[in-house]
């Protein structure tokens, strides 16, 4: 059966990897799996460069076994000074080295401050990149990772924008300064269930941990968490064991 993150019965349980060497990462994905981790997300930026090439993926893939991985070669860590022409060359690599799923970021070609470009040559690139992508076997991810709450209809239209220009899964990273806040971001997810017809993930930082534990019950297509939580970790994503418990388990 193909490696996929558009069909599932339940939101995928992906446990996120940023690790500086394939043997930390080689280990996570051991113990991950033992915990029933069902996906893997790989952010290669946090590879020191020497890793970066065909033979280090593969390798780190392999050890996955079977399951999808989404990747992501975003502009932080040792990524930093990359153009993003070279960030997309990146992308190319992963896919041709086994990625399920790419994340092309919505600003890649010409920053913007909610990381999704409105410039046309720039969105004219990232839709070749899709389609190249695409071309090789990949599913594609766009995100837009704007840091502060955003209001129901803007998130909407940037869900929509995305979609046009190609992605298969929608990633919309906002935030949350309070609970009320907060709990308007489990009201957008629901909102996005009933308008988008393609997968989408929804996130928020700050004030979030509910939303991070409850958002694919609302419809969020995966679960973003960790085995477990070093300084290179996202401290908002829940822990691997702690989701397992919460999906498998809440009923509503």
């Amino acid at each position: 059966m193909a490696k996929t993150f558009l069909k599932y019965d339940k939101p995928l349980l992906t446990v996120m990897l940023q690790c500086e060497t394939p043997e930390v990462a080689v280990g996570r994905i051991r113990n991950a799996n033992a915990l029933g981790g069902e996906a893997f997300g790989l952010q290669v930026e946090s590879l020191k460069p020497e890793y970066h090439n065909p033979v280090v993926y593969r390798r780190i893939f392999a050890e996955m076994k079977g399951k999808p991985v989404y990747v992501t070669f975003y502009r932080v860590a040792h990524n930093r000074g990359l153009t993003d022409d070279e960030l997309a060359e990146g992308l190319i690599t992963l896919a041709e080295s086994g990625a399920t799923l790419c994340d092309v970021m919505g600003d890649m070609f010409c920053r913007h401050p909610e990381e999704l470009t409105e410039d046309e040559e720039a969105i004219k690139k990232q839709i070749e990149l899709i389609d190249k992508l695409h071309s090789l076997g990949a599913e594609v991810l766009m995100s837009s990772h704007i840091m502060k709450f955003t209001p129901a209809e803007r998130v909407l239209q940037i869900a929509l924008e995305q979609k046009r220009r190609g992605a298969d899964i929608i990633k919309i990273v906002t935030g949350a300064d309070n609970m009320e806040q907060q709990l308007e971001n489990l009201k957008i997810t629901n909102m996005l269930k009933n308008e988008l017809d393609v997968p989408f993930l929804f996130l928020s930082g700050k004030v979030n941990s509910i939303h991070r534990r409850l958002g694919g019950h609302l419809g969020n297509c995966m679960t973003l968490c960790v085995y477990e939580h070093d300084a290179l970790s996202t401290a908002a994503q829940p822990l691997l064991s702690t989701m397992k418990i919460i999906r498998d388990n809440l009923d509503f």
